[in-house]
Order: C-alpha cells, then structure tokens, then sequence
C-alpha cells in the first residue's frame, strides 16, 4: 500500500489576504482557485515550489471554526517548513516582515526558527542537517 498526505486545511478568515500571504511572502505557489458554487466556498490550494504537500486555504464558515483561526494547534508550532538554504530564506521572510517569535538555532538536527502566518499559527522554519 502507498500512501502520501496530500493537504493540509489551514483555516482562514479571508482568502484573498491568505493567497497574498503565501505567495507573496512566503513565496508559495497558488495551485488552484475554485470557486465552488453549490457550497459558496472556494478551493484554494497553496504550496512551496517543488513540494508534493500541498495547504488548503479553508475559509472560517460560522462562529465556531472562527475561534480557531490562528489557533490551530493549541499555541504551539503548527507546520514545519523546510528549507534547503535557512539563511537565504530567513533573511528573504525578515525582508518581507514575517515575524519570527524564536530566533535561530542551531541544534542537533538542524538550523531552525519559528516564525507566525498572517493569522498567528506557529511555523518551523528549518534546514535539517
């Protein structure tokens, strides 16, 4: 059996502020933008360049998921982006005014930081050694 993880849901408040994150901060590429309408949603799917996981930008539907919008893990670091040049890109996300919450590190398996989406949620930025 093979199997793989194809996306990951992030839930959003809007999607046009979470493309403009992703790709033009983070440097993602926008896959798909569906408008789906027999649900009034669209499907809005983001990745880093080259990579097969790819998140599912997913709108905040009623009060409930709201409260989840930038808390998607309880507060702790959420999704792990890996880089092949952490220096390169590190100082590329403080160019672009991410916010890294943790400064580097370098530790036993790699050169990491942790740095918040446009909505809170914690990300590793990481360089595995």
């Amino acid at each position: 059996m093979t199997q793989s993880l194809s996306h990951v849901a992030v839930v959003v408040e809007d999607y046009d502020d979470a493309i403009a994150f992703y790709v033009q901060k983070l440097g993602f590429e926008l896959v798909e933008d569906t408008y789906q309408p027999e649900q009034d949603k669209r499907w809005v799917v983001v990745r880093p360049p080259g990579a097969q996981t790819a998140i599912l930008l997913a709108r905040a539907a009623n009060a409930h998921q709201k409260t989840f919008v930038g808390n998607q893990s309880g507060g702790r670091v959420f999704l792990f982006l890996q880089t092949d040049d952490f220096w390169r890109d590190y100082e590329l996300y403080k160019s672009r005014n991410i916010e890294f919450v943790r400064p580097p590190l370098d530790a036993s398996y790699g050169t990491v930081a942790v740095f918040k989406d446009l909505y809170g949620n914690l990300w590793d930025l990481v360089q595995f050694s």
